[in-house]
């Protein structure tokens, strides 16, 4: 079964940066997209950052200049590098990938276990 693995959340002052990591496995067709959302307590869970298999990016405003998503197409690996980190960014960041499990079937969402990010002011 496809398992989406997070790494790299953590504590930093505001100002600092963190990279997230995110590598999926398993019997993998294809991968149509994968994307970093998050959710702060309290809140609903908001899209963040979009990769598409051709290697289009998009972004939210609010994290646009701060943040870049990229991949690694050969390790089926996203990446979210996060500089001049906010303490509005501190929520739980879940790794997303839009794919599918062979030609013939049909493409679903997957979801990592989701990593803390907290930055302090």
């Amino acid at each position: 079964q496809v398992q989406l693995v997070e790494s790299g959340g953590g504590l930093v002052q505001a100002g600092g940066s963190l990279r997230l990591s995110c590598a999926a496995s398993g019997s993998i067709f294809s991968i149509n997209a994968m994307a970093w959302y998050r959710q702060a307590p309290g809140k609903q869970r908001a899209w963040v950052a979009l990769i598409t298999s051709g290697g289009r990016t998009n972004y939210v405003d609010s994290v646009k200049g701060r943040f870049t998503i990229s991949r690694d197409t050969a390790k089926n690996t996203v990446y979210l590098q996060m500089n001049s980190l906010k303490p509005e960014d501190t929520a739980v960041y879940y790794c997303n990938a839009n794919l599918r499990l062979s030609y013939s079937d049909n493409s679903y969402d997957y979801w990592g276990q989701g990593t803390q990010v907290t930055v302090s002011s």
